[in-house]
């Protein structure tokens, strides 16, 4: 095959845990976002706007709803002769398929597709990010500046600082120290997980650190190539960045899209976000409905009243239902009367008569404190809520329940109800 500029790999594996009953059935890549989109869209977008054509995603725990959304990349025009998306799950060996056991490890598995590719860069991307950016800039300095690596870097506050691999550079933007995740950052330029390399020295240094337990670009492979006196600078971007690792974070990026001046435009003509849809029917807002300040995605009902929220694809809302501050994702329903507040509820829920979601005082979850730790009630897909039920604030629900899995109708803040035997 003849030899390409510059192949990106996306890392699509990842479970995303700390989204709680989000991820419990997809990749966190494949988690939706802003109503009609997935998380996997950015990055996959900003490759088609880059001009980077050929891409590889790298997928692993629960990839079937993710093989099967991204397919072979026509939606976001990356079907091209000599280009493609190409779905990348964990290598078959004779003895076994071996997981990805690291960042690092998971390029090194694709070592045969690298090389078929042939590539002179390798670009390496994150798929669980929203933004917005040209890789080509970044590609332009990284050969301006004649590197072996460039790291897309981001201004983070200070006290975020410590979450991220930090770095400090001289005048000309080359590394001259990297710290993964340190108690006392001397630095707030923080690492993006975006890298690009230049193949040779990139395979080379993977091959060198194939035994190492984890293998790791922050925490293994960007170190070693100090060692070597690797040229390694940063890029750095100025544009909105959100790492939506969390639930409060990715409640919080869904409600930036409806402020009055978003900060982060899903709109911007000149670069488009695509993805995968089926073209559902137009939305249908009823004369006794009253929308304010929301999104509304496409094949939605809404007979109730909606505020401050991001509602997916074929959702409705019955009459006398309100909801709030909210994301609700594709074809579920709220009936009648019923009030959400504060919420995030999955595709394909059905909520019942009367109930009240998002209720009462925060409380300490008795279920996950690292995962649930926010205001936020969140209900998982395919889920049933019964008529009249009411649920608290900090709260995960998960599975067809009944009216006997709420005592007195009710489940209390920092509550859950898992059913993880329903196949739903």
């Amino acid at each position: 095959m003849m030899g390409i500029d510059c192949l990106a790999m996306i890392l699509a594996g990842g479970q995303g845990s700390r989204l709680g009953v989000l991820t419990k059935n997809v990749a966190k890549p494949a988690v939706s976002f802003g109503g009609k989109y997935r998380i996997i869209d950015f990055p996959l977008s900003n490759c088609a706007h880059s001009g980077i054509k050929r891409v590889g995603v790298l997928t692993q725990y629960r990839p079937f709803a993710l093989h099967n959304y991204v397919g072979n990349g026509e939606a976001w025009d990356l079907d091209g002769r000599y280009g493609g998306v190409f779905i990348l799950p964990p290598y078959a060996r004779a003895k076994g398929a071996d997981w990805y056991r690291g960042t690092a490890d998971a390029i090194y598995q694709n070592l045969n597709f690298i090389e078929m590719s042939d590539p002179e860069y390798v670009l390496v991307l994150s798929g669980d990010h929203i933004y917005a950016m040209d890789y080509s800039k970044m590609l332009e300095a990284h050969r301006k500046n004649k590197a072996e690596a460039t790291i897309g870097v981001i201004e983070v506050p200070w006290s975020e600082a410590p979450r991220f691999g930090i770095m400090e550079t001289d005048e000309a933007g080359r590394i001259q120290e990297f710290v993964e995740k340190p108690t006392v950052p001397k630095s707030n330029l923080a690492s993006m997980g975006i890298y690009i390399f230049s193949w040779k020295l990139l395979r080379d240094a993977l091959l060198k650190n194939r035994d190492v337990p984890g293998c790791d670009f922050g925490k293994h492979i960007i170190p070693y190539l100090f060692h070597q006196d690797a040229p390694i600078y940063a890029y750095e971007f100025n544009g909105y960045w959100k790492d939506v690792g969390t639930l409060q974070s990715y409640w919080e990026s869904n409600m930036e899209l409806v402020a009055l001046i978003p900060e982060f435009n899903l709109y911007e003509e000149y670069w488009k976000i695509y993805t995968q849809t089926d073209n559902p029917a137009p939305q249908y807002i009823s004369g006794d409905s009253h929308v304010e300040r929301s999104i509304i995605s496409e094949g939605c009902e809404i007979h109730g009243e909606v505020y401050n929220s991001v509602i997916g694809a074929g959702v409705t809302v019955e009459g006398g239902a309100i909801i709030s501050d909210s994301i609700i994702m594709d074809n579920s329903v709220i009936r009648e009367g019923s009030r959400i507040n504060k919420a995030i509820i999955a595709q394909n829920v059905s909520i019942g008569k009367g109930c009240v979601i998002g209720t009462g005082e925060y409380a300490d979850s008795v279920y996950d404190k690292r995962v649930y730790c926010s205001e936020l009630a969140l209900i998982g897909e395919n889920s049933v809520i019964p008529d009249q039920v009411s649920i608290g604030r900090n709260t995960a629900v998960y599975g067809k329940t009944v009216p006997e899995d709420y005592p007195d109708a009710v489940l209390w803040s920092g509550g859950a109800i898992i059913k993880e035997d329903d196949r739903i």
